[in-house]
């Protein structure tokens, strides 16, 4: 006998209409530089949100077709917090046109008077100076689906926004499959899913905003999914191709040493026999092969677009971001304010080199101490791992916070989505012309992201001490 699905009621609906009416409003007629309005919204889109996911009679596949909903009403909405997406669609011409966009800066053609694309000087005059001197440093994946957006739309910014953003959303629907599979898999609640397929955050940062993050994350969870399944090859490769959308991902190589290894590495270390010596070495050797494939995959993806000047432009253009560029950080404008203290200047041009290093050790000792063989070890590793890699960034823009929400899903830790409320605190920039940033608000920011983590730890310390 076929059970009757429970039919939304009244309030359901209601807050429905008022969500969509909030999502179109925030990105289409909002101006960024309305703070206030900004951040209303934003706290009532959550609270909706989080009453219909949560305290809604609302059957899953009711919560996936409003996910469906909220993103499908922002299809022709321009961009109304970012300028990349002029940059993404230059590229995506350029390579239209046959031209390697890792090559030139937009500002070299302008300034010699080149108009290699339809509607340049209007893309130029929109992305802003940091896209529009530096040399792209969006990898081949990435460039896939601009070129993708300029086969539809060459010669209309709208269509090629469009296009685009009909992308994402079909990458979102790929992270909302993969992701039921893997909750399944770890015997989670399903809900959970949508932490990551409701949240306002995803929906206006990722599908408003143009960011391709959801393809890099889609990539990334099939990948995990398959590794559940031991199909570690398939995983290697799907593993390179999220790298090949942004480079994050790359942080987690470490975390797969202990799931390869089969126990905490350091643990496995100091119990070494001659009797397991042989089985170490097939371990290591399969961790060894999948870090190869992960990398054969990029270097493949590459070649296309390979070029004496690839690497020295594309790495020039990377380097910039630990050197040069600061935004909504935590740790690093302690230090920074640190450094003026003693030696009266910003110091970003060192600690920007030195910072990285000890991201990498941070994320080692995790890779070392953790038994990521235990499935939910390796999700919570890999969520810790992106956690501190933002903590330690001299830049934290909102959209990189799409990695760590993606991955909370598949735990039991819920400061991230905490911190997804708490980042609008950083749109302040936004507000004034000199985008200038109030670091009092950034303190609130991480402050509330902090009592979060911490609240988190000691719910789920009590919740392992209950179940021993």
């Amino acid at each position: 006998m076929l059970l009757r699905k429970k039919k939304p009621h009244f309030t359901n609906y209601l807050f429905i209409l008022i969500s969509s009416f909030a999502f179109v409003y925030f990105e289409y007629f909002l101006p960024r530089s309305d703070f206030r309005t900004l951040v209303s919204l934003w706290i009532l889109l959550f609270a909706l949100s989080y009453y219909l996911t949560n305290k809604s009679n609302l059957s899953t596949q009711y919560l996936f077709y409003l996910g469906i909903l909220f993103r499908g009403l922002l299809l022709i909405a321009v961009p109304p917090l970012s300028q990349d997406f002029n940059r993404f669609i230059w590229d995506g011409r350029l390579i239209f046109e046959g031209l390697n966009p890792y090559l030139t800066t937009p500002d070299f053609f302008i300034q010699n008077n080149i108009a290699p694309i339809k509607n340049a000087h209007e893309l130029y005059n929109a992305m802003g100076s940091l896209n529009a001197t530096n040399y792209t440093n969006y990898p081949p994946i990435s460039q896939l689906g601009y070129f993708i957006a300029a086969i539809f739309g060459s010669k209309s910014i709208l269509v090629s926004i469009v296009v685009m953003r009909t992308q994402l959303i079909i990458a979102d629907v790929g992270i909302f499959y993969f992701g039921k599979k893997i909750l399944k898999f770890l015997k989670l609640p399903e809900k959970n899913i949508f932490i990551y397929f409701l949240n306002p955050f995803i929906i206006l940062e990722l599908t408003g905003n143009l960011h391709y993050e959801p393809v890099m994350i889609l990539f990334l969870v099939s990948s995990l999914y398959y590794l559940l399944c031991n199909k570690w090859i398939i995983a290697a490769i799907l593993f390179g191709i999220s790298i090949n959308v942004k480079l994050l991902p790359l942080i987690f190589i470490p975390v797969f040493a202990s799931y390869f290894f089969g126990e905490s590495v350091l643990k496995k270390s100091l119990a070494i026999s001659g009797k397991t010596l042989l089985t170490k070495r097939k371990k290591i050797g399969k961790y060894l092969i999948f870090c190869a494939i992960t990398l054969i995959t990029n270097i493949i993806l590459f070649l296309p677009f390979y070029n004496s000047k690839l690497i020295a432009n594309y790495t020039s253009s990377i380097g910039l971001w630990f050197k040069s560029f600061e935004f909504n950080a935590s740790i690093y404008y302690i230090i920074r304010w640190i450094g003026y203290q003693i030696v009266g200047w910003n110091i970003i041009g060192t600690v920007g080199k030195i910072l990285p290093l000890f991201v990498i050790f941070f994320i080692i000792i995790i890779s070392i101490t953790s038994n990521n063989k235990n499935y939910k070890t390796l999700f919570k590793s890999l969520l810790f791992s992106a956690t501190i890699y933002l903590l330690l960034s001299t830049t934290v823009h909102p959209w990189y916070l799409s990695i760590p929400i993606a991955i909370s899903v598949f735990t039991n830790f819920k400061y991230v989505y905490v911190w997804t409320i708490s980042i609008v605190l950083s749109y302040y920039a936004y507000s004034n012309p000199s985008f200038t940033e109030n670091l009092f608000l950034v303190a609130i920011e991480y402050t509330t992201v902090s009592i979060a983590f911490l609240y988190d730890i000691g719910r789920n310390h009590n919740k392992k001490a209950i179940n021993l």
